[in-house]
């Protein structure tokens, strides 16, 4: 049976993630005229702001999806300590997460692969390289 994903007020603040994006001239013009009538601060500004007009345009199907699908929203950080303890239960993971997933730079492969079943992140998963590789069969 899966253990639900403790969330930790100690983990460390997440940088964003970088994302490329290739724009027709035409409206990378057209964001330049508006950043230089100080519409916006800069083009990742605008960017943003976009971004986040259409994901509150789409909110609703958003939560449906995410109700349906089981994910935890948010950022959720996996210790050591976490991971020890599930796999000290006899349970394993299931991790489900919409935002950003931490595993702990401390959690070696073995105890990872001891305690965590799956892991399904529709954002970014933040793990040590042995980590990601020792759980690449269970990533998806």
């Amino acid at each position: 049976m899966p253990s639900k994903p403790r969330s930790h007020l100690a983990a460390p603040k997440p940088l964003d993630e970088k994302v490329s994006v290739n724009l027709g001239y035409v409206d990378l013009g057209q964001i330049d005229l508006l950043v230089r009538d100080g519409f916006y601060g800069n083009r990742t500004d605008f960017i943003r702001t976009a971004i986040r007009n259409l994901l509150a345009r789409h909110a609703d199907a958003v939560q449906q999806s995410v109700s349906r699908q089981m994910l935890v929203l948010g950022i959720h950080h996996f210790s050591a300590a976490d991971l020890q303890a599930v796999r000290d239960a006899g349970q394993t993971l299931q991790i489900r997460v919409l935002g950003l997933a931490t595993i702990g730079s401390e959690v070696e492969p073995a105890l990872a692969l001891a305690a965590i079943e799956s892991v399904v992140v529709l954002g970014a998963l933040h793990a040590s390289p042995a980590v990601r590789a020792a759980l690449a069969g269970r990533i998806r």
